[in-house]
């Protein structure tokens, strides 16, 4: 039998195992076609799968592709932040700070790596900045199609919005957790309105409130992806960095560098914890980052 590809399996966004999101990084696929690596994604049957090449300039870290098991993406959190920390691991710079730069579709990802307690940390710089987009929907319609009345959408200024960082994300505010645990998403309905990010797939829905179960949280979220099915996803730092715009729009963080702790995947029995950075300068969006911590569950070979 030949060899196979080596992968590992890392629980993102969390520091405890089976917890956080898992993500599939095949570290050796060099001479993997695109269609190769879908069908090794959808064999995996993670949210996300991150596949390692070599880079087109040396002097950067490696190329990453991201597949989920349906579609290519541009560019997602949870999987940045896991094959940084796998690559990092895999050359034995766990002890030291890294900064290196990975190649992703969406373009130059800044990466820093550093071991925070008893797991390695990494943070990235967003490659795009959040921006609004339109959206039709009313908030009446948005309730219905997330199984609540109108009156839990929104909270203090926070009003229902469209945002993209490379990935769009409607973005709903509900009153407290206990309205978050009560969503019963209706996959058509939300078909009605959400723009399309591609002929099957549709902008995600982001939920979040200012009410959380962590003392140091700042935001409680969960994400949901239509489809047939959907399925909720229990750590998105491509929401996140979407998210940054309607902190900004609404919150308006003042002048230097903001920190918030978002906490998600509680619903699912699978807390999650991502970091969100601004940089604010002129009451503007300058920069962001978003960081958390990975931990390595399994690893293995692919014969594919």
């Amino acid at each position: 039998m030949r060899s196979g590809r080596k992968y590992f399996i890392y629980d993102v966004f969390t520091e405890d195992r089976l917890a956080g999101n898992p993500l599939a990084v095949v570290v050796e696929a060099n001479g993997l076609n695109t269609a190769s690596m879908q069908a090794i994604a959808r064999e995996f049957n993670l949210s996300e799968t991150a596949f390692v090449l070599p880079p087109k300039t040396p002097t950067h870290k490696a190329k990453v592709r991201i597949f989920t098991p349906d579609y290519e993406m541009p560019f997602a959190g949870h999987p940045t932040v896991g094959t940084a920390i796998a690559l990092t691991e895999m050359a034995q710079d766990s002890d030291l700070a890294g900064i290196f730069v990975l190649e992703e579709n969406i373009g130059l990802v800044r990466c820093a790596v550093n071991k925070i307690g008893n797991s390695l940390f990494a943070e990235f710089d967003l490659p795009k900045l959040p921006e609004p987009l339109p959206l039709a929907a009313s908030s009446d319609a948005v309730a219905a199609a997330l199984g609540l009345s109108p009156h839990e959408i929104g909270f203090e200024n926070h009003r229902v919005s469209l945002w993209s960082a490379g990935v769009p994300y409607i973005t709903v505010p509900v009153a407290d957790t206990k309205v978050a645990a009560r969503i019963r998403f209706d996959n058509e309905a939300w078909f009605t309105f959400s723009p399309r990010k591609s002929d099957s797939a549709v902008a995600s829905a982001y939920i979040y409130c200012r009410e959380t179960v962590g003392h140091d949280n700042a935001f409680h979220a969960r994400m949901i992806v239509p489809g047939s099915p959907s399925y909720e996803d229990p750590a998105t730092g491509s929401a996140a960095a979407a998210f940054a715009g309607a902190i900004m729009q609404f919150d308006k963080p003042t002048d230097g560098v903001s920190r918030f702790w978002i906490e998600q995947g509680i619903e699912m029995g699978r807390p999650s914890k991502i970091r969100l950075e601004l940089d604010v300068a002129a009451g503007n969006l300058v920069a962001a980052r978003i960081g958390g911590h990975a931990v390595r569950v399994a690893e293995g070979a692919i014969f594919a």
